[in-house]
């Protein structure tokens, strides 16, 4: 085989046979042709510079596990990392039925093709909707962004305003994506400031800023910095008095001991599915979902697939089937609401899994196990010489460390956290210079006593307090 002449048979284009069926297929004799419109600044000028192939399956697999060994996860070091993506406990049973062919390999398949997906979808939609007080869901998609961003395009739709407030305790990604994302129907996003003492949402600025062209408010509960938002009924009815939308992002793994957006007057809700029974993974493992009421208005701007249940034409049994499907890009291609391309219907799966199998107590038992060893954790942590907590208001999984009387970087804290195998928390202090020094601390039920005592004790060391 010449040297220039590689073929990877895991790269089926890479086959000289095979990419000459293809072109021919499409009436094209040369592929630089399908190239032409990237500029040649943008071009690799010498080709990839791929090792040879590995020609078994077996070779391939060594392969990719060796380089999968130099990573350290969260099973090898203590994570108490957070901001978005958690560390829980994943039953046995997630897993099970995850891997299930016709649910693993059921990319994008219709019900002909697809069996059981449907009904699957629906009881998600089901069960979501009670955890949330609403009344309907969507299937899921991208994530926590892509959701939020699609429920501020949402309620510019339906209010036909351009501007939206956004609370400035959000992750600045979350942000960024809003920015890049909610164009053209939003034009403005303005951030709330939120109390530097309790971390709560100054109802003040937020009075200030309710013009008349606010489509709506968006809030997280518990929000990114981890604060539990006790004003939210009273923000719902600030927005509603505007004729604004009231939306809420939320962690929906808190709604076994919070109250559920929709009690306190959320119109829209969206939030991330990966606390319920989704691995963590590189790359992956993130789900969101957009719940609204049974308002025809709202339903009808709702840019994802709608999975519902019909009684068969003689009544002698039922089906699921898309609800509504004029809505979207699938039928209304260029004219729809959005465009919605892949979704993460596999791990609405996984969801629907987690939530039947948990049950309301099972539910409210994982959100007050979190809760006490979260708080147990801050108390541990606001003993520690040199480390504050700046923030009063309630938690529910996660909190801030403010680390400015150590005199050291949360970039080297962490650093020397590595040191004892342990994630430190996710820093801040790029985000929110305003908090100085400071890291927001994620902990969950896989956390021990033992573990919680281990970071305290790893941060006394390295802040210089005691010795190894």
């Amino acid at each position: 085989m010449e040297k220039n002449k590689i073929v990877y048979p895991y790269i089926p284009n890479s086959v000289p046979k095979i990419r000459e069926q293809m072109l021919a297929k499409i009436g094209v004799e040369d592929v630089e042709v399908l190239y032409s419109a990237i500029p040649e600044s943008l071009r690799i000028k010498n080709g990839l510079q791929l090792p040879e192939p590995l020609l078994s399956e077996y070779e391939l697999k060594r392969h990719v596990e060796e380089l999968l060994k130099k990573n350290i996860s969260c099973d090898d070091y203590l994570s108490f990392l957070g901001g978005g993506c958690w560390q829980h406990y994943v039953p046995a049973v997630c897993d099970e039925i995850a891997n299930r062919a016709e649910f693993l390999t059921a990319y994008g398949g219709e019900t002909y093709s697809d069996l059981g997906k449907y009904q699957v979808i629906f009881e998600y939609a089901s069960m979501l909707t009670e955890l949330l007080e609403m009344d309907v869901v969507g299937v899921p998609t991208f994530d926590w962004l892509a959701a939020a961003s699609t429920s501020l395009r949402m309620a510019a739709r339906i209010t036909d305003r351009s501007k939206v407030l956004v609370s400035q305790a959000i992750s600045r990604e979350k942000l960024l994506h809003m920015h890049n994302y909610c164009p053209p129907e939003v034009t403005s996003i303005e951030t709330i400031a939120h109390n530097p003492k309790t971390g709560l949402l100054e109802l003040a600025d937020l009075k200030n800023k309710l013009t008349a062209d606010v489509a709506a408010v968006y809030i997280e509960n518990p929000g990114f910095l981890g604060t539990i938002e006790t004003q939210a009924a009273e923000i719902a009815k600030l927005a509603h008095t505007n004729e604004s939308l009231f939306i809420v992002g939320v962690n929906p793994i808190s709604l076994g001991i919070l109250a559920p957006p929709g009690s306190y007057g959320a119109d829209i809700v969206c939030g991330e599915g990966q606390s319920l029974g989704v691995r963590m993974n590189g790359g992956g493992g993130l789900t969101g979902f957009i719940a609204v009421k049974d308002v025809d208005e709202h339903v009808g701007e709702l840019p994802t697939l709608l999975i519902s249940i019909t009684e068969e034409e003689e009544g002698t049994g039922f089906g699921f089937v898309q609800a509504r499907g004029e809505r979207t890009s699938y039928a209304a291609r260029e004219f729809a609401r959005e465009f919605i391309g892949t979704t993460t219907g596999l791990w609405g799966l996984v969801n629907a899994v987690y939530l039947a199998l948990m049950g309301p107590e099972g539910m409210r038992e994982i959100g007050e196990t979190i809760l006490q060893k979260s708080h147990y954790a801050k108390k541990l942590l606001a003993a520690v010489p040199g480390l504050q907590i700046p923030f009063s208001a309630g938690h529910f999984n996660e909190f801030v460390v403010n680390f400015d009387q150590t005199g050291k970087k949360v970039s080297e804290i962490n650093k020397s956290l590595l040191g004892y195998k342990i994630f430190g928390g996710y820093d801040l202090s790029k985000d929110y210079p305003q908090l100085g020094q400071s890291a927001l601390y994620a902990v969950n039920e896989t956390h021990s006593v033992q573990d919680i005592h281990r970071l305290s004790e790893a941060l006394k060391e390295v802040a210089g307090w005691t010795k190894r």
